[in-house]
C-alpha cells in the first residue's frame, strides 16, 4: 500500500465547547461531560477564543456551555455572534452563571439558549442536561 493512504488526516471528532475564565470551574464541567460517548471537550478561556475555536474547526462543535461573566466579551454578547452567524445559529447553548439579576434567566432564553444553571450548579445535571439535548438532535 503506498505511503500516502496511511497519511490521510483523521476526522475531528464531535465537540463541546466549554468558555468558562475560571479555571476551577471550567476543570469541573470537563471532568463531567468527558464521559460522554463519542465526545470531545475543547476548553475556551474568554469569548474570544471560543469565536476562535467555533471558526477554526473542520467538523461543527455540537454545543456551547459558557459562563456569562467574563472580561471584555460578556457571554450574552458570545451568544448573539453565535446566534447571528448562520453555520452556529442551532447550535445548542448551555449557560452556567452567578450571574445574580433576577432578569437572566428570561434574558438568556430570548437569545435562544437550551438551559441556564445559576452557580452554584451541579457538573452532572448539566451534563445530563447536554445529553439529553445532544440525543434530541441526532434523532
Amino acid at each position: 500500500m503506498p505511503a500516502e493512504a496511511h497519511r490521510r488526516p483523521a476526522a475531528e471528532p464531535a465537540a463541546v465547547l466549554i468558555v468558562e475564565d475560571s479555571e476551577n470551574s471550567a476543570a469541573m464541567l470537563e471532568i463531567a461531560l468527558l464521559g460522554i460517548p463519542g465526545i470531545a471537550v475543547l476548553l475556551a478561556s474568554s469569548a474570544f477564543e471560543a469565536l476562535r475555536i467555533l471558526n477554526g474547526r473542520d467538523s461543527p462543535v455540537r454545543a456551547i456551555v459558557t459562563d456569562l461573566n467574563m472580561p471584555r466579551m460578556d457571554g450574552f454578547e458570545l451568544i448573539r455572534r453565535v446566534r447571528g452567524d448562520a453555520r452556529f445559529s442551532g447550535t445548542p447553548i448551555i449557560v452556567v452563571s452567578a450571574d445574580t439579576d433576577p432578569a437572566t434567566p428570561q434574558r438568556v432564553a430570548a437569545l435562544g439558549v437550551s438551559a441556564f444553571f445559576p452557580k452554584p450548579y451541579s457538573p452532572t445535571q448539566v451534563r445530563r442536561k447536554l445529553e439529553q439535548i445532544l440525543d434530541g438532535a441526532t434523532q
